[in-house]
Parts: C-alpha cells; sequence; structure tokens
C-alpha cells in the first residue's frame, strides 16, 4: 500500500498552512458513485441474477457513495409518526437494511433530500443510529444546521474521504437551523434554498404585468421591468421559457465554508446535492437547472474532490472541471419501492381506502398518476428511461483524475412489482443506448466519452483539466 503526504503546503498555495485544496491520495485511490437508492429490504442474501456483478464493483471502491433516500427503523417499535408534509411518499425500510448496505459495499451516504422527514425527527435519529451501527459514514441530517451540514469522514487505506451533503428539494418543516439566543435549534436536514423565477417571452410578461395590476393588494410601487411578481410566482423575461433559480447567499455562504472545513481536515472531499429542478416529471430535467454548474466551480473551487448530484430520477451529463468529476445526475440505483406502511394522508391523496386497498396498489397509483403526463413522460417512475442508469467509477493517479468508467445498469422495469428495482449490468444494445444518451447530454460540457465493450470511458492525460 502506497502512503499518501499529510504535509502541509507552502504559503500561497490552496489554504497556506491550514490545508491544500489539492487532491492528497495514494495512487489508485477509486471512488463509486450512484444515485438514488430507495431500497425497503436486504438484497444480498436474496435471488437476485446479476446483482453478484454489482455487488463486486461497489466492493472494489475505496469510497462508495449512494443517496440515502430512505428511512430505516422497525415500524413495530417506532415511537414516531408519518408527517403530514412529505417527500412524495412514505419511504420506510426494514433495520436489517444498513448492515445489508455495508455488505454491499457503501460506506458513504447522503441524507440531505425530500425525504429525510417522512417519518419526523424520530424517524430521522432512528436511521441515523443504524447506519452509525452499520459503520456507515453519513453526512446531511441532524439536531441543527451545524450538524447537518457538517463533514462527515470516512477513513480508508488510501487517505481519509469527507463527505459534504445538501439538498434544494425538501417539505417547508425539513430545514434544520441553529440556535438563537434562548431559542433552540431545530432537527432537519442542510439546505440550499432556490428562489425559482418562470422565465416567458417579453410579451408574456407584459401580460402579466397587465393581469396584476387587475389583482387586488397590488403595490402601486412595484414596476420592477425585469419580472413580475403574479399569486407569489415571479416571473421575469428570456427568450426561451423555462425556469430560472437564485440560491440563497446564506445557505451558499454555509455550503462553502463547511467545504473548505472538510477538505481541511480530509485527504478527499465528496459534496453531493439532491434536487428535482427543474420540475423533474419534465423532460427538461435531463439538464441541469442554470445555477448549478456555476455553483459547482464554485464547490471545487473551495475543495471539493467530486460533485454528485442527484434526484431527478434520470442520468444527467458529466463535466471534468479542473481535474475534478462534476456528475449532474446518476438517476436511480435502488428503485425496489415495495414499501409498507403508508401512511393515511396517501391513501387520501390517491383515493384508497386503507380497510379495502393495499399499500402497493397505492404505490402503483402514485407512479402511474401522481404526476400528468409531460413532455412524453407519464407518471412519476412508470417508464423505462426512470428505470435505466449508470454506476461511476472515479481512479486517480498522482492525486489526478485519470479515469472516470461508466457502466449501464437497469432495474428491471419490466418485471412484476415484487421484484422490480434491483440494478444489473445492461449488454449490446440497451447498454449502448444508455451510454449514447449520456454522450448526448454530456457534450455541453465538452466531456468525450467512449464507448466499448458495453462500458463507458473518460480518459483524462495527466496534467490535464478536461
Amino acid at each position: 500500500m502506497e502512503e499518501y503526504s499529510h504535509e502541509h503546503p507552502t504559503h500561497g498555495d490552496g489554504y497556506d498552512t491550514v490545508g491544500s485544496i489539492d487532491t492528497n491520495v495514494a495512487d489508485g485511490f477509486t471512488m463509486v458513485a450512484v444515485g438514488d437508492l430507495i431500497l425497503s429490504r436486504p438484497l444480498t442474501e436474496g435471488n437476485h441474477p446479476g446483482f453478484d456483478e454489482i455487488v463486486q464493483i461497489l466492493r472494489d471502491a475505496d469510497a462508495t457513495f449512494g443517496n440515502m433516500e430512505t428511512l430505516i427503523f422497525d415500524i413495530r417499535s417506532f415511537d414516531g409518526s408519518p408527517q403530514a408534509e412529505h417527500g412524495g411518499a412514505y419511504h420506510i425500510s426494514v433495520p436489517e437494511l444498513g448492515p445489508d448496505l455495508k455488505a454491499m459495499g457503501f460506506n458513504l451516504m447522503s441524507r440531505a433530500n425530500n425525504h429525510t422527514l417522512d417519518w419526523g425527527i424520530e424517524g430521522m435519529r432512528e436511521t441515523s443510529r443504524i447506519l452509525d451501527e452499520s459503520g456507515i459514514v453519513h453526512a446531511g441530517a441532524g439536531e441543527n444546521l451545524a450538524q447537518a451540514g457538517a463533514a462527515r469522514f470516512l477513513e480508508t487505506a488510501r487517505g481519509r474521504v469527507a463527505l459534504v451533503s445538501f439538498g434544494t428539494t425538501f417539505g417547508p418543516m425539513f430545514r434544520a437551523c441553529d440556535p438563537a439566543g434562548e431559542a433552540p435549534g431545530r432537527p432537519g436536514l442542510n439546505p440550499l434554498r432556490l428562489t425559482e423565477s418562470i422565465v416567458v417571452p417579453p410579451e408574456i410578461l407584459k401580460n402579466l404585468r397587465q393581469l396584476r395590476a387587475t389583482l387586488p393588494g397590488t403595490r402601486s410601487d412595484d414596476n420592477d421591468p425585469a419580472r413580475v411578481v403574479v399569486a407569489g410566482a415571479i416571473f421575469k423575461a428570456g427568450d426561451e421559457a423555462g425556469y430560472s433559480y437564485e440560491p440563497s447567499p446564506s445557505d451558499v455562504a454555509e455550503i462553502l465554508r463547511n467545504v473548505r472545513r472538510g477538505k481541511q481536515f480530509s485527504d478527499f472531499c465528496v459534496v453531493t446535492n439532491h434536487g428535482h429542478e427543474p420540475n423533474w416529471t419534465h423532460q427538461v430535467s435531463q439538464h441541469p437547472p442554470d445555477y448549478e454548474q456555476s455553483f459547482a466551480h464554485k464547490l471545487i473551487d473551495a475543495g471539493a474532490d467530486a460533485y454528485v448530484g442527484h434526484g431527478p430520477h434520470l442520468i444527467r451529463g458529466i463535466e471534468i472541471y479542473k481535474g475534478r468529476p462534476i456528475l449532474y445526475g446518476l438517476g436511480n440505483f435502488f428503485y425496489d419501492d415495495l414499501r409498507t406502511p403508508v401512511g393515511a394522508d396517501m391513501f387520501e391523496a390517491y383515493g384508497k381506502d386503507p380497510r379495502r386497498d393495499t399499500d402497493a396498489e397505492v404505490t402503483v397509483d402514485e407512479e402511474a398518476k401522481g404526476y400528468p403526463t409531460v413532455d412524453g413522460f407519464v407518471g412519476a417512475l412508470s417508464q423505462t428511461i426512470f428505470y435505466e442508469s449508470i454506476i461511476t467509477v472515479s481512479r486517480f493517479e498522482q492525486n489526478q483524475l485519470v479515469q472516470l468508467r461508466l457502466y449501464p445498469i437497469e432495474l428491471g422495469y419490466s418485471k412484476r412489482f415484487a421484484n422490480r428495482g434491483v440494478p444489473r449490468l445492461v449488454t449490446g444494445s440497451q447498454a449502448r443506448a444508455i451510454l449514447e444518451r449520456l454522450q448526448k447530454l454530456s457534450a455541453p460540457f465538452a466531456t468525450r466519452i467512449v464507448i466499448d465493450d458495453d462500458i463507458g470511458t473518460i480518459t483524462l492525460e495527466r496534467g490535464s483539466s478536461s
């Protein structure tokens, strides 16, 4: 095993004597990153053809990351309740899942997402306890904002890895806060609040301004020519209709500080973001929102060695910035959504009766009918495209990213409900279709993906930043 250096850089380099923003791992360091883990049960002892090959990829890495988009606890002894505000569904997993994820090879998990508090603070805390006992490092949720935003650390044979997790999509009551005077802090997730604007052609903005003028309570001094606010929605003019986002300056400053601090105490820093923006049921969600590229660059400038995005349940493009991987969207890794029990609010939302209908029938109805038909996407997760994704393996030599391998996977969309959602590697035409889609999505970032033998590869020459 090669040793990695802990030498301090000289003044003028990185953080001067505090620490360097440079990567500092032993040769051969590898990071596996996958997307959303929506999983209700342990899998390693089950009969899932092709899953053993997946597990081997996960276990072979120094750091193996996934987004934990479920809560883990035993409903028979659970002391909490399903919340009135949830992330679109009540995700729940049995306690055996924690050790099973560790057995698969996972050692890093993000927690800041729209399901963090589906089952309240009690569900969040119990999930933390089980992940801790399973030996999985997790970040993004805590007893206050300082804890939720702090980097958490993984010791590996090739270097110490920091993880910072934040989310842009979450319920109104999910956001953590710090104490203020006598007021205590609030448990929850690490947020990046976004202000959304709807971009419309100038002539439509003019019409909206006229509409606003007819509404009661309109301020006579509100004459901003760049935007119009109607019923709380912000509209602004642009050449092409769409969505635009402005991150909260205070949240940005807090996250950048935590990234800087995380890198000062580690050799490799992973930063991860869970967001649905723009609306993930639209085809436009295959592309990152307009704020994300510049913010990802700022995170890497602050010390991040990798940026991992997830949330839209679809793959997005890949960018290499200053020799670091930016993975804008990794889709679903597990979608074994055999969730039970389901809260009464979901039965009511889908017109079901818990005395007559089953939890599975609520889930199937939610996936098929919970969202409108938009741009060819029907339902929330009711098409093959949501069940196709990738596993990314980043390898570093001489503290530089030299190769990013992309393994296409599918999650058994054609299988019956009880068996779908478990990944397997794919070959042939399906593998090529997934990788060619990723090529197209990555082209705007000048990223070249070579497809060979059902695997995609991004190769960097040493000393190159792209």
